[in-house]
């Protein structure tokens, strides 16, 4: 469990904990905590699966798959938690009702994307979740801003087992293995009995189907459930699967595809803004591109011809650069290769050859981005 002291960045101790007020330890039973993709990272299930990555990919989009998932969990508490928070984060947060969620950006004073993550509301506290590699850089960065407020965080990663479902027939199956849900398009989170006890059900972003994550403090709960899916049909994915799955649907992950230097408009995830909430960390320059209209370049998917690159690699046009690919997928999808990367808008807007080396590159609509519009 990360904690930071009161004028330092610098974690704590395992098992301590940062007090700005009063803490109050309810809030650390379960049933409060939800995470969405692209947060999430895959962990491989006990049982390892047998089906290839391309056969998973078309489990998830026509039926569903079951994988396990691991995310970093901070929870804010104290009196001034809300109107903090809604002041360091690209979303609103005051918009928020308990139960509800909120993707969102942590910028720099420059508009430099400096984090993503996930905002669920609870009567008592804000859960923040984002993927357990940026958990140390968010909780160092948020602790610098908390000056005379009553603002308390606190790491509670290690409390919680993640597991996804996704597909069309993810509710379906769910709720015939004793979860009952329904698929919607809000971020919601809710308490659903299950085995004697309650698990945390997320309703989840997704462009594409829907996605469900159930969180539980017992793994051994968890496993239960996996197995009454997998004996009912859903197929059990890896990290392989999920990967191809998230090219597919062109969901940009941070750390692989939206780097520190990137600015918000520039990922397309327009799903992580809101313009009247407020000043923010950033918000000027975010303001600054909205009143100019557009940005210079573009987060997007493209469908490769040629040799496979590795991410990294350039893209060129008019022997002059022009992007550069971020994700690559590792088998070809309904018969292509598809790719993530950013792209200069002139290129696009001119109608350029773009190549890299040893290929060609051309912007992708998949079926998935064209169900998502």
């Amino acid at each position: 469990m990360l904690q930071v002291s009161h004028n330092s960045a610098r974690p704590l101790a395992y098992g301590q904990l940062r007090r700005r007020g009063t803490y109050n330890p309810v809030y650390g039973q379960v049933g409060q905590f939800g995470r969405t993709e692209p947060l999430a990272e895959v962990c491989l299930m006990q049982e390892m699966t047998t089906l290839s990555a391309v056969d998973q990919l078309q489990a998830l989009r026509t039926g569903a798959g079951v994988a396990s998932l691991t995310a970093g969990w901070i929870a804010v508490t104290g009196s001034d938690r809300v109107r903090w928070l809604n002041g360091m984060v690209t979303n609103s947060v005051q918009a928020l009702t308990p139960g509800e969620g909120a993707y969102s950006f942590l910028l720099s004073a420059q508009g430099r994307i400096q984090g993503d993550l996930m905002i669920w509301a609870k009567p008592d506290l804000l859960l923040l979740e984002t993927s357990p590699a940026q958990v140390e850089n968010i909780v160092a960065l948020l602790d610098r801003f908390i000056i005379m407020d009553d603002v308390e965080l606190n790491d509670e990663s290690a409390w919680w087992h993640g597991m996804l479902v996704a597909g069309p027939q993810a509710a379906e199956k769910l709720t015939a293995a004793g979860v009952t849900v329904r698929a919607t398009k809000l971020l919601k989170k809710l308490a659903v009995p299950y085995a004697g006890t309650d698990v945390q059900v997320v309703c989840a972003y997704s462009p594409l189907v829907p996605r469900f994550e159930v969180w539980s403090r017992d793994a051994a709960v968890l496993e239960q459930l996996r197995a009454a899916l997998v004996q009912d049909g859903v197929a059990l994915c890896d990290a392989d699967g999920l990967e191809l799955f998230r090219i597919a649907e062109g969901t940009p992950r941070y750390g692989t595809d939206i780097r520190d230097r990137d600015l918000p408009q520039e990922t397309n995830q327009t799903r992580a803004l809101h313009f009247n909430k407020g000043c923010y960390l950033g918000q000027e320059i975010v303001e600054r591109i909205r009143s100019r209209g557009n940005v210079h370049r573009t987060f997007t998917s493209f469908a490769l011809t040629g040799d496979v690159p590795a991410p990294g690699t350039p893209l060129e046009a008019e022997g002059k650069p022009v992007g550069e690919l971020t994700s690559v997928a590792a088998e070809e999808i309904d018969g292509r290769r598809l790719a993530l990367g950013f792209i200069r808008r002139e290129a696009l807007d001119r109608g350029l050859a773009i190549t890299y080396a040893g290929g060609t590159a051309v912007q992708a609509h998949t079926p998935e981005a064209t169900a998502a519009s």
